[in-house]
């Protein structure tokens, strides 16, 4: 394929971002400005009109939430993007669209918190909201990126694993990210796979259960307000979508929320790998901090030390199997973020040794460097643990 079918730009981490959610086939966005992820909803305020799609600048972060669930549920493609304060106030919203199985895509591009923080400084911080913010028992989908062009790429998988597996994705990108600038390439349309909404055979006046998996797990979709009616819920509920308090219906209910995700991580999980095939020192990172992490790698590569760097893109379901196995052989372990140890918690629990896990971190908005990783893994290797 020739490079002049692609198209090739310079453009921000968060514009990366809306021109994968274009290529995914978004159709609809509610949002309110909030930084440093305001340039998400400027530019598609701009973009879908061009498209027949929608743009709804909303009272607040609740509301475009909420509008986010009415336009998906309807047919589109949805998706809302936000920061700090803004993702806290969207998560009762979050939780009806786990529990009533609502494909959307949330964008949080974190900055340094709790409050108000350094609204224009980068952090990691809201790792752990992402995965329990939203109250009871659930699984989610979280991922991120280090780079423009793996934004965009994960930015359609976002869109993919939304539609397939009925349920809302979080992009955890952080200011860094989301206001640096690099070549993005984007591929013809078809290039890249994009998974389409499953809609469902079932023939009108004939009996519709929006809430009965099929035999591969996922659930068939109606737009609502087309040609069946059926009952959407935030409560416990049944295949036809109505309120149930039957123990083996609600069992049943939680149970498909979960395993539908945590069953799955292996297939969930995507990840960047560099050095790993002999690497005596594994440092796992993610987000901008990986692009520190890497260049410390590549540095002690020159100099003859066998370091490797395990970089996640998927955050949640946390992908157990396969930093047990990256790890499996390194005598020390480095998890490199920007946060107190959010991610450190999770490496720590599924290796051999969880002693030989070590935090490197910064908390003050700060990015971290190659010399601040540098520094600890020195004196962590000097002193022979």
């Amino acid at each position: 394929m020739s490079k002049k079918e692609r198209n090739i730009s310079f453009v921000q981490g968060n514009e990366a971002c809306v021109r994968g959610a274009l290529y995914a086939g978004v159709k609809f966005f509610a949002g309110y400005p909030i930084t440093p992820s305001t340039e998400i909803a400027e530019q598609l305020a701009r973009e879908l009109p061009r498209i027949g799609g929608s743009f709804i600048q909303m009272e607040d972060e609740i509301a475009s939430m909420c509008a986010v669930c009415g336009a998906s549920l309807a047919g589109s493609k949805a998706m809302t993007a936000t920061s700090g304060p803004g993702f806290s106030l969207k998560q009762e919203a979050i939780g009806y669209a786990v529990m009533a199985e609502i494909p959307c895509v949330v964008v949080n591009v974190q900055r340094a918190g709790p409050s108000t923080g350094l609204p224009t400084k980068a952090a990691q911080g809201d790792v752990n909201q992402a995965r329990w913010g939203t109250h009871g028992d659930h699984s989610i989908i979280a991922m991120t990126a280090s780079g423009i062009q793996d934004v965009f790429n994960v930015t359609i998988e976002a869109f993919n694993f939304a539609e397939t597996y009925r349920t809302p994705v979080i992009l955890l990108f952080d200011e860094v990210v989301g206001h640096m600038r690099e070549k993005l390439v984007i591929p013809p349309q078809g290039e890249l796979p994009v998974v389409e909404r499953l809609k469902t055979s079932v023939k009108v006046g004939v009996n519709y259960h929006p809430y009965l998996p099929r035999e591969d797990g996922r659930l068939p979709m109606s737009d609502y307000g087309g040609e069946h009616r059926f009952h959407v819920t935030g409560l416990y509920h049944n295949i036809w979508g109505f309120p149930t308090e039957n123990p083996d219906e609600s069992h049943r209910l939680l149970r498909h929320l979960v395993d539908k995700l945590e069953n799955r991580a292996h297939l969930l999980a995507r990840w960047k790998e560099h050095h790993l095939e002999d690497a005596e020192s594994v440092l796992i990172s993610y987000g901008s901090s990986a692009r520190s992490a890497l260049h410390h790698v590549e540095g002690c590569r020159a100099k003859g030390h066998r370091h490797g760097l395990l970089e996640l893109q998927t955050l949640w379901p946390f992908p157990k199997q396969l930093v047990r196995e990256k790890t499996a052989r390194a005598r020390h372990v480095f998890v490199v973020e920007m946060n107190m140890g959010q991610i450190t918690s999770q490496v720590k629990a599924v290796v051999d040794d969880p002693d030989n896990v070590f935090l490197i971190n910064r908390l003050d908005g700060s990015l971290v460097t190659p010399s601040d990783i540098e520094s600890i893994i020195r004196v962590v290797e000097g002193r022979g643990v």
